[in-house]
């Protein structure tokens, strides 16, 4: 379910449930974990870069029954951890639609792309529950706290124009260029000093680390109250059976 691929000192990761949109289920979360653990102690690895196979990127947690019942090494908050962990640069390559965490996790990232076409959606209030992935920290970090609040608390779909011009992605490129252009990116980054481009991260992002971590649980803690609650459950059967347009769409 994820496909992994090679150049120079870049790796791409492709999620590759095209079936189901990307849609994380646990299985999925435990690979993407796999996936940056094997790239953080790989010395060949300079670069991760992040992407979905089809016209997704993803479209968040799966509300369906698909791997409720693997079983679960890293979850959702482990995944979300070791990738705020992860020391050298996190490209994020939104390629289509982003849903839930396949929108929020573009905060945790070091630098996102969209292509023209993609849309993100942060639709927890829609499901009855509230933002993750540190999105309540990353994205009033990035956009400031109103902006950020209002794409965490409105559902509303977001062009990749708008999410360019708040400050949650660096650029957008043409649908037919896109991986091309995100490539570029990315191999400039690989070619320089590793350990100049792991310095100028850690400085960046050290004080942040723990504080995002500790978020991410704070967040989960929340999901846990409020999942399998009157308006949760209502949102979940609503998407079950395509009564909301919303979803239906997708």
């Amino acid at each position: 379910m994820i496909d992994t691929e090679n150049k120079g000192g870049v790796r791409i990761c492709t999620l590759n449930r095209p079936e189901a949109l990307n849609a994380f289920n646990n299985e999925q979360f435990d690979l993407v974990a796999e996936a940056f653990l094997d790239a953080e102690k790989d010395p060949s690895v300079r670069v991760l870069v992040l992407t979905g196979a089809g016209r997704a990127f993803s479209a968040g947690a799966d509300l369906s029954d698909g791997g409720r019942d693997a079983q679960v090494k890293y979850g959702f908050g482990g995944m979300a951890h070791i990738i705020a962990e992860f020391s050298k640069p996190f490209v994020v390559a939104v390629n289509g639609l982003g849903v839930g965490v396949g929108a929020t996790i573009c905060g945790l990232a070091d630098f996102a792309f969209m292509s023209e076409s993609a849309r993100l959606r942060c639709p927890f209030s829609t499901l009855g529950l509230v933002a993750e992935a540190g999105s309540t920290r990353t994205f009033p970090a990035l956009m400031g706290r109103q902006q950020a609040a209002w794409m965490l608390m409105s559902s509303e779909w977001m062009s990749s124009s708008q999410c360019k011009d708040m400050g949650l992605i660096l650029e957008v490129f043409p649908d037919e260029q896109f991986m091309e252009k995100v490539n570029e990116k990315a191999t400039h980054l690989a070619s320089m000093p590793p350990d100049s481009l792991a310095a100028a991260k850690r400085l960046i992002n050290g004080p942040e680390i723990e504080h995002i971590k500790a978020v991410i649980d704070s967040e989960n803690a929340e999901l846990e109250k409020l999942r399998g609650g009157p308006a949760n459950l209502e949102a979940v059967t609503a998407f079950r059976e395509k009564r909301d347009p919303d979803f239906s769409s997708l």
